[in-house]
């Protein structure tokens, strides 16, 4: 059973004005669906890399 925003800043001592809490709920919910996608993802598709090259691009 998972936790709700609510009880998880509780816990850490934080008590978020009513006002904020719809905000930080619907914001809490994205990412638990967005981290949802990602541990049924396939790790053999996620083989993606960036670098990073100061001074602009360069095409060697």
């Amino acid at each position: 059973m998972s936790l709700s925003v609510r009880e998880l800043l509780e816990n850490k001592g934080i008590k978020p004005r009513e006002e904020h809490l719809e905000i930080l709920e619907n914001r809490w919910e994205g990412m638990q669906a967005l981290r949802g996608n990602l541990e049924n993802a396939n790790i053999d598709d996620a083989n993606i890399s960036l670098r990073n090259i100061p001074g602009g691009d360069h095409v060697e």
